[in-house]
């Protein structure tokens, strides 16, 4: 099983490939929230040089699809279905929970992100990475509830319910890997919004 992994979810960027027998390649560049699309083909073309691995050779391309930065996600998902397209091969989706919760080991995780304004996307994961508490949009008082339930509070970035410092790279290659295989045809890809955008927002 070959594949490369696209996450453009957050203010980073991640690149992950992956040739069976080897090990996996990241490319992490921290701070890219309004650079995504400027640098995201360099940071794939890098990736797959470092892992010896053609883009044709790959067996599915995965994306994260959210919930997280609107913008980000779109150009995630548009990047994985022109290669799907290009290349004939089926895509996977994983979603930030996933990547956060498989992040972690055996803990059961409160997987957290940041959605601004003292608000939270989250959901619960249990030990076996099964989702126990469905995904919500939130306040930072009702998160609070939710991880004193007995759930590890986990985010990538740093929040006042936890201090953030997520595997970003091993828990989306952990996602994919040991998440199982559900690929799709590409066409079936969508983004997870749990509310609207600011824009659409601000069009009411």
């Amino acid at each position: 099983m070959n594949f490369l992994g696209i996450d453009t979810s957050g203010k980073y960027l991640s690149v992950i490939a992956f040739r069976e027998g080897a090990d996996p390649v990241f490319c992490f560049r921290p701070d890219c929230a309004v650079q995504h699309s400027v640098d995201l083909m360099d940071a794939i073309g890098e990736t797959l040089s470092r892992a010896l691995l053609n883009v044709r050779e790959c067996d599915f391309f995965a994306v994260v699809t959210g919930p997280g930065s609107f913008t980000g996600i779109r150009i995630g998902i548009s990047t994985v279905k022109g290669l799907c397209a290009a290349c004939g091969k089926p895509a996977l989706c994983v979603t930030s929970f996933d990547a956060l919760a498989y992040a972690e080991g055996k803990k059961q995780v409160l997987a957290l992100v940041d959605a601004g304004h003292g608000m939270y996307y989250a959901c619960g994961y249990g030990e076996d990475k099964r989702v126990k508490i469905p995904p919500v949009f939130c306040s930072e008082e009702r998160a609070a509830r939710m991880a004193a339930e007995g759930f590890c509070p986990l985010s990538f970035a740093r929040t006042s319910l936890c201090g953030g410092g997520a595997d970003v790279c091993g828990g989306f290659f952990r996602a994919v890997h040991e998440g199982g295989r559900d690929v799709i045809p590409a066409r079936e890809l969508t983004a997870v919004y749990l509310r609207k955008s600011s824009a659409e927002e601000g069009r009411k």
